[in-house]
């Protein structure tokens, strides 16, 4: 219910925008919200040649294409000029986002389609995994710790082992492996929710456990550092991981003491101190290589764990064939019937996603959303805040709504204020310490049909401004 709340307030107040701004002349047309595309220049004006100043007259004149842009040193604010037919064009700025129709084909063509072929692929492993009987020798061994944090879940529950992988392939930064085994644990979870309109306890704990994002190597944020020339593209890898670790945690206390979950279990106590040292020691471990030798680790940790996985599930598959075998299969077949399950999960969930991106896409375009991100970074300017911190503000506010937003403002921060500033940096902590809040549950929910997404929505936020919080101060801390 919040949820939907809260997407009707993001189209009504944007279209009202949108309208007031149109009829006060602050925008020229409204096209380009409905029909542009992500980085396009905006038509601000259009007036008579005699009409414009005559060094641009002149310029124009003498021009092969009739154009001419007058250069502001910034991308986003050169102005240019087009005669055609009496009249000249005046651009300024570029587009945020896709328009309203492109978003709908982009959202399709751009991310339902990969997202369903990683889906009908790891639904196909998952499968073998459930068949050979690995699913269930995993969800016995973790069982005694996942109790504690699940105490609805039946022993041994298939869903142990589903959310288990999920939370390794985030840990490894395998976002392709995270949502295909997120979206069976969602599944299987449905599955013992009695109420199948309204989010149960398990379902919710493992949202915000998978929306804090803990992650141990962040490949796609050194990546970007590296080809944005970072002198160290590694050196906000330990930062990232205590930031989504306080996160990990803060999501996991505070969704415990809604659900009323003892922590004073020895075993849950037992299993987070071995995580806590698995990360020190690997912290240890990559903090004794060289630059290169961090790059060469970080680059291909997350995809050797991953072909070892599968092929993993492969061997184990074929070892117990004999499984396939009396159900009167076998391990292609098995796989194909999952890969098929992966496709229909896909096509249930593009609705959801497409709903979501659109609201998002109006937000954006109509500038509303400039406007609260300049709000609230003047409003904690005033608070004595740092200007670099306001800076990075942009990634944190916009994250939450949409991944590549808030990674183009990484991007864009980067590049303005520099990679090794305090401002790239923290931008860069943002980025990899938060989830795409809206987006998650719009594709976890709606695959399973829930429309009562009950205080998930509140405690997901909540986790991130908690991350938001951790990110200033552990950055503050290191750099």
């Amino acid at each position: 219910m919040v949820l939907s709340r809260f997407w009707l307030a993001i189209f009504v107040s944007s279209i009202a925008f949108i309208i007031i701004g149109l009829f006060t002349s602050k925008y020229y047309s409204i096209d380009y919200v409905l029909n542009g595309k992500q980085g396009e220049p905006i038509l601000i004006s259009e007036k008579y040649l005699k009409d414009i100043p005559q060094f641009i007259q002149d310029s124009i004149q003498k021009s092969s294409d009739k154009a001419f842009i007058l250069n502001r040193n910034t991308k986003d604010s050169d102005t240019t000029y087009i005669y055609n037919k009496q009249s000249v064009k005046i651009y300024s700025g570029v587009q945020q986002s896709d328009g309203l129709l492109p978003m709908c084909k982009s959202s399709l063509l751009d991310l339902i389609l990969p997202l369903i072929a990683y889906l009908a692929f790891f639904c196909g492993i998952m499968e073998l995994l459930i068949i050979s009987g690995a699913s269930e020798k995993l969800a016995k061994k973790l069982s005694p710790m996942f109790a504690k944090v699940f105490p609805s879940l039946p022993k041994d529950h298939e869903s142990i082992s589903y959310m288990t992988l999920n939370f390794a392939a985030n840990f490894l930064g395998l976002d392709s492996a995270a949502t295909p085994f997120g979206l069976k644990a969602m599944q299987s979870l449905q599955e013992l929710n009695e109420d199948k309109d309204k989010a149960s306890d398990a379902q919710i704990m493992f949202m915000c456990l998978h929306a804090a994002g803990l992650t141990l190597i962040p490949t796609s944020i050194i990546g970007y550092r590296a080809a944005e020339n970072a002198a160290n593209p590694a050196d906000v890898m330990l930062p990232c991981i205590i930031t989504s670790f306080v996160g990990t945690i803060a999501a996991f206390l505070l969704v415990g003491m809604k659900q009323k979950i003892n922590f004073k279990s020895a075993s849950l106590l037992a299993a987070l101190m071995g995580l806590i040292g698995a990360i020190v020691g690997l912290l240890f471990y990559v903090n004794t290589l060289d630059l290169i030798g961090k790059n060469y680790f970080t680059a291909n940790l997350s995809g050797v764990l991953l072909l070892t996985i599968i092929g993993f599930t492969l061997v184990f598959s074929f070892i117990n064939e004999k499984k396939f075998t009396a159900q009167k299969t076998t391990m292609f077949d098995t796989f194909v019937v999952g890969a098929n399950n992966g496709l229909k999960t896909g096509v249930m969930i593009f609705p959801y996603v497409m709903g979501m991106l659109v609201a998002i896409s109006l937000l954006r375009n109509s500038g509303l959303f400039e406007i609260i991100s300049h709000g609230i970074s003047f409003v904690f300017a005033h608070m004595g805040v740092s200007k670099q911190v306001t800076d990075s503000l942009p990634v944190a506010i916009l994250r939450p709504f949409s991944s590549g937003g808030s990674r183009g403002f990484m991007i864009d921060a980067m590049r303005t204020f520099g990679p090794d500033s305090f401002a790239g940096r923290l931008s860069c902590i943002f980025q990899c310490s938060a989830e795409t809040t809206f987006y998650v549950i719009a594709v976890y929910f709606g695959s399973v049909s829930i429309k009562n997404t009950r205080y998930t929505l509140g405690m997901m936020l909540l986790v991130d401004l908690i991350c938001v919080i951790t990110g200033i101060l552990v950055a503050s801390w290191f750099f």
